[in-house]
């Protein structure tokens, strides 16, 4: 499975796994529904959320090479 980056857009991590939803909540992301935020990079909407992207990448990242490896 391909790594997710900053450059990756809500949108395209969602369609890999919706599990990974939760990872957006948590940080303070509710409008997961909203077309527009699916079209935001990880970065951009760190940014506005005030959250570390590459924290939250790595999160992401351990989430789908755990749930890969069941």
């Amino acid at each position: 499975m391909a790594q997710v980056t900053k450059e990756t857009l809500i949108g395209e991590v969602l369609d890999l796994d919706m599990g990974t939803a939760e990872f957006f909540i948590t940080m303070g992301m509710h409008c997961l529904g909203c077309p527009a935020s699916r079209g935001e990079s990880i970065e951009e909407a760190c940014m506005v959320h005030g959250t570390d992207s590459d924290e939250l990448v790595s999160k992401i990242n351990e989430y789908l090479a755990s749930s890969t490896s069941d």
